[in-house]
């Protein structure tokens, strides 16, 4: 078994502030979570920063941690030292995945009194069941509204099966699900671990989603958008009336609060304005065009001196 240096992990000092240890985790795991960096050994090392902050973060953990002393190295064999059981014992209240971490690891703080996640080594006490993880696509109409789907899952700890799954109004993207109870079964009598669901919004053709924002693009008229007029907007929630100030330009952002995704806090829907001109296809719409350039003195491009 080879020792593991967790402040070299997280690139932090061993006297470094509880702070600055959530801040360098936050920092790494952002650059190598598996879904968006583009490392090749992004997995890998996700796992070894969650691990090495699930230590750094607890004070009784770290304390027992820095107790080994600061002369090991990062990947020289390693054995706990005499009456390390003994003297020190855990609650496995782990907030990753267990069976994520390493020998190491669970050599040190694996063995758990069960009081806390029923986790135990593996020499046949109860052990805790695996959590399970699975992304979802769901339309943005159950976003905003809720609704309910049936999952059909196949593999995992649990084998081919069915569940029904009610998705929560205002869940946003990115967000899980979690499903206690769900997940892979215990071992000898340990329970059963999660099923956690990551939602994924399916693309849709007139909206785009930026967190709890809902973005449009909203085409109107150039006299709509010089005069002024209230016209109607579609939102997934149905057609709203949304007034337009005169002189209003393209890329004009209007907002109607509320009408965004969210559960405790609702975003808002954002109307992006796209002023669309008729085509000039009849020699009536041409003589408009020509008096409209004759009679308004207007330059877009004055500002370049050109």
């Amino acid at each position: 078994m080879k020792y593991k240096d967790y402040y070299e992990t997280l690139g932090v000092k061993r006297d470094a502030s509880p702070e600055e240890i959530k801040r360098a985790y936050r920092k790494l795991a952002r650059k190598y979570h598996p879904d968006v960096s583009t490392e090749t050994d992004a997995e890998a090392r996700f796992k070894e920063i969650g691990e090495a902050y699930e230590v750094l973060k607890d004070p009784e953990r770290r304390a027992a941690y820095d107790n080994l002393g600061n002369n090991w190295r990062a990947g020289q064999d390693f054995q706990p030292p005499p009456g390390w059981e003994r003297e020190f014992r855990f609650n496995s209240g782990f907030s990753g995945d267990p069976f994520s971490f390493s020998d190491f690891f669970e050599e040190l703080f694996g063995r758990a009194d069960g009081r806390s996640g029923n986790f135990r080594d593996a020499r046949g006490f109860a052990s805790r069941g695996r959590d399970e993880r699975v992304r979802i696509k769901i339309p943005l109409g159950d976003a905003i509204r809720g609704g309910e789907r049936t999952l059909h899952l196949e593999g995992g700890g649990r084998g081919a099966r069915s569940l029904k799954v009610k998705i929560p109004a205002g869940v946003t993207d990115g967000q899980q699900i979690r499903l206690s109870g769900q997940g892979s079964s215990g071992a000898r009598g340990g329970r059963s671990g999660d099923l956690f669901l990551e939602v994924e919004l399916e693309p849709h053709p007139t909206y785009r989603v930026d967190g709890r924002d809902i973005h449009m693009d909203l085409p109107v008229t150039p006299w709509e958008a010089a005069l002024g007029a209230t016209v109607k907007a579609p939102t997934p929630a149905g057609a709203v009336d949304l007034k337009i100030p005169p002189g209003s330009q393209s890329g004009k952002r209007l907002r109607l609060r509320g009408r965004g995704l969210g559960q405790s806090q609702k975003g808002d829907l954002i109307a992006h304005l796209q002023i669309v001109t008729p085509v000039a296809d009849t020699p009536q719409a041409k003589a408009i065009y020509r008096k409209m350039a004759s009679e308004l003195a207007f330059d877009p491009r004055s500002k370049f001196g050109v």
